[in-house]
């Protein structure tokens, strides 16, 4: 049973609606921005190793957008929209963000993130493709991805105890953290426009799509998921421009496991998923991508400018099957 949403954010008007969406996507954004700093701050105050604030608060902090966006649709009943959001944006992490990143500088990636990360994203991507056969995710289906992000986050942070105190990236922070009171303050406005924003942004989401006769699922494999990558996205390139891309591969597959195991996990225990317009087109895509990255990777532990280009080519052909299909 679907349940109704209180009220609405949607405009009546199709303009106003797009000038509604792109305003929910600024605040959910600006919102994340916030929230990642507050938890920071705090991180910071109470000593935890920079390492282990890069592994956990700040991928997942970036991950926010998503999480939102996928609750607040799962919950107003528009569960293609949530799962979308999920697969499309893991596609775009995988394909586009890597794939830019590696065509402005080829990235070198850690030997323990091809034999580990990887491997253990595309197991996060297999078990949502056979969850999804019989079109529906289960409060059972998601307790099995919210302990297998529990298993990722306790194989993660016990590395990184691991390795705490043998280099300077595993010391803490040495700059002059920030005031309790504010990161609280950034904590609880941050959490506002999360909750805000992606209302205001899956409401009128849902309206255009209805208005331009396309589907919750191709609107979610679409506008949203590249949406709500924006801060992957940004980060990404920022650390490329800066020589320092293969920094940002990490955060970019944390951020694929976070949005399968712990987004759709609490999203299905919170409010059980029937989905239609998710095909096997779009989990096989899903689950290609980071297959032909893993494969890039494992052989000489980098990844090409032209195998970046064959990423970005690959991402793009999939936007145009999306398109072809809904014209």
């Amino acid at each position: 049973m679907q349940m109704l949403p209180l009220f609405t954010f949607a405009a009546s008007q199709l303009w106003l609606q797009v000038v509604l969406f792109v305003a929910g996507i600024v605040i959910v954004l600006w919102g994340a921005d916030r929230l990642t700093d507050g938890a920071v701050g705090l991180a910071e105050r109470m000593g935890v190793p920079q390492i282990v604030i890069g592994l956990t608060i700040v991928s997942i902090g970036t991950s926010m957008p998503e999480f939102f966006v996928s609750l607040m649709s799962a919950i107003n009943g528009t569960p293609d929209l949530a799962v979308g959001n999920v697969v499309g944006s893991n596609i775009f992490n995988t394909a586009l963000i890597v794939g830019v990143a590696a065509m402005i500088c080829p990235i070198h990636i850690l030997p323990a993130t091809v034999k580990k990360d990887m491997p253990f994203t595309i197991i996060a991507s297999v078990v949502l493709l056979v969850m999804c056969f019989d079109s529906s995710i289960s409060r059972i289906d998601a307790l099995l991805l919210f302990a297998m992000f529990g298993m990722f986050m306790y194989i993660t942070l016990k590395g990184a105890r691991a390795n705490f105190g043998q280099g300077s990236d595993g010391g803490s922070v040495k700059k002059r953290p920030m005031a309790v009171s504010r990161s609280v303050a950034f904590l609880v406005v941050g959490l506002a426009c999360l909750v805000l924003g992606s209302n205001v942004f899956v409401d009128n989401a849902s309206a255009i799509a209805a208005n331009l006769g396309m589907s919750e699922a191709l609107i979610g494999l679409t506008i949203v998921a590249c949406g709500t990558s924006l801060p992957e996205l940004a980060t990404t390139v920022v650390a490329a421009r800066r020589g320092n891309s293969g920094i940002a591969i990490g955060n970019v597959l944390g951020s694929n496991v976070f949005n399968i195991l712990m987004i759709l996990g609490l999203t299905g225990l919170i409010s059980p998923m029937d989905i239609q317009g998710i095909t096997s087109v779009d989990l096989g895509a899903l689950l290609l991508s980071i297959v032909v990255l893993w494969l890039f990777s494992f052989t000489k532990y980098r990844v090409e400018r032209w195998e970046g280009a064959l990423l970005t080519t690959g991402f793009l052909g999939y936007m145009a099957y999306l398109v072809s299909q809904a014209a």
